[in-house]
């Protein structure tokens, strides 16, 4: 008999959060305080699990929830955000990341969600279910005394400057700065009040230990908030006594190249640190080229990261902007989902239709959300065998319609 798939009940949270941590290979067991908080954010409709027959026993689990998306252009569209995706490895290969899926589809279509968003902690799981990858981030690692940065004038000279903030400084101040990054940066999410507070150490799950991080935030000459940075150090030191320590970025924030530059420089100047991590950044982030040489950065990541599925293309379409105007019928197939069909986009207009036209290129749902927020080329997709060209030149409008001057970039993970 296959194992119950369903949406949980209350008293079901401590067998689902076991599940799912068994399913993360986390063997720490949760704890009554860890119960308490996830009820307090978890929307029982859109949490499933999977129960075995027999036992009764959870063997897996899935949750989503609601997310805002920002797309080229500074639109938002509304997203349905998975997460805590697990299988107990005794009943994989049975179906029920299959199941819940699906019905965590259907509801998402049914509730007007525009995409389904999610980090894929494994590449090959997703693309079945109409997944594609729409961005991704790179890291790097900074030999500080290789840049040519001078470690006295960290700051540059426009009347801004640079404070140490506590956290409750970063709850009360990250929010609104984040509402104005995110605007201006397709791929990024919202965040709720929840993530200030557990990235400040308020409240954290016994089985994610908390770090303290050091804070600092960039203000103007008029004192507007401009720039925010969260890290954290080692203490490393040689035999000689001398200090080798690491710096990484836990999550860096700036409204302007010129913020973004100060931010760097002050990482960078602070002293007994030999290497700054980057933390995930955009793969085209500036900070490599922001260093006087270059080469002090090394890249140590470069990964896929958001997963993009479109639900309903007409409205997705609608709602980013795009570079150059021009007119393209694309014929997408869904066959497990509510995307399919042919669409004729105008993108000088910032309209699309379902049409009967002649297809100019052919795609599937999973490319079509690679394409989406324009981090991919679909002559390299079209090289790669997932986009057909029905009409000459249909390949080269489409580059020029869909990307993006800059890589779409999530700086979140959920």
């Amino acid at each position: 008999m296959s194992a119950d798939v369903r949406p949980i009940a209350a008293s079901e949270l401590p067998a689902w959060l076991r599940a799912q941590q068994t399913g993360f290979l986390n063997p720490a067991h949760p704890t009554a305080g860890d119960h308490e908080q996830l009820a307090g954010f978890v929307d029982l409709a859109r949490t499933q699990g999977g129960f075995d027959p027999d036992t009764g026993r959870c063997v897996a689990s899935f949750r989503s929830f609601p997310q805002e998306l920002t797309v080229p252009g500074g639109g938002f569209v509304p997203s349905s955000a998975v997460t805590n995706v697990t299988v107990t490895p005794t009943h994989r290969r049975q179906g029920l990341l299959n199941r819940m899926m699906a019905a965590e589809l259907s509801a998402a279509h049914a509730r007007g969600d525009v995409v389904s968003i999610l980090i894929a902690a494994e590449y090959p799981i997703y693309g079945r279910y109409g997944y594609g990858p729409a961005t991704s981030v790179s890291e790097w690692e900074i030999d500080v005394p290789r840049t040519g940065l001078d470690p006295r004038r960290p700051v540059p000279g426009d009347g801004g400057r640079i404070d140490l903030i506590d956290e409750a400084e970063v709850r009360e101040l990250g929010p609104a700065l984040h509402e104005r990054v995110r605007a201006a940066t397709p791929g990024a999410v919202n965040r709720d009040a929840r993530y200030w507070r557990v990235i400040t150490g308020v409240e954290h799950m016994s089985h994610n230990t908390y770090t303290p991080s050091f804070h600092a935030v960039y203000r103007t000459a008029e004192g507007e908030v401009a720039g925010m940075v969260r890290y954290t150090t080692d203490d490393h030191w040689t035999d000689a006594k001398i200090p080798q320590n690491t710096l990484q970025v836990r999550q860096l924030l700036a409204l302007t190249p010129e913020v973004e530059r100060a931010l760097w420089g002050f990482l960078c100047s602070i002293d007994w640190v030999m290497k700054v991590r980057t933390g995930y950044r955009a793969p085209d982030d500036l900070v490599p080229r922001l260093l006087p040489d270059p080469r002090a950065a090394r890249l140590v990541t470069s990964a896929d990261w958001l997963w993009l599925r479109v639900l309903d293309v007409v409205r997705a379409l609608r709602a980013r902007t795009y570079a150059v105007p021009g007119v393209l019928v694309l014929e997408v197939t869904d066959p497990s989902g509510p995307a399919g069909g042919r669409y004729r986009l105008d993108a000088g207009a910032g309209d699309c239709v379902r049409t009967e036209e002649p297809a100019d290129l052919r795609l599937d749902v999973g490319t079509l959300g690679s394409l989406y927020l324009g981090d991919e080329s679909a002559v390299r997709l079209a090289a790669l065998g997932a986009v057909t060209e029905e009409r000459p030149g249909a390949l080269a409008l489409a580059d020029a319609v869909f990307r993006t001057a800059r890589r779409p970039w999530c700086p979140d993970i959920f």
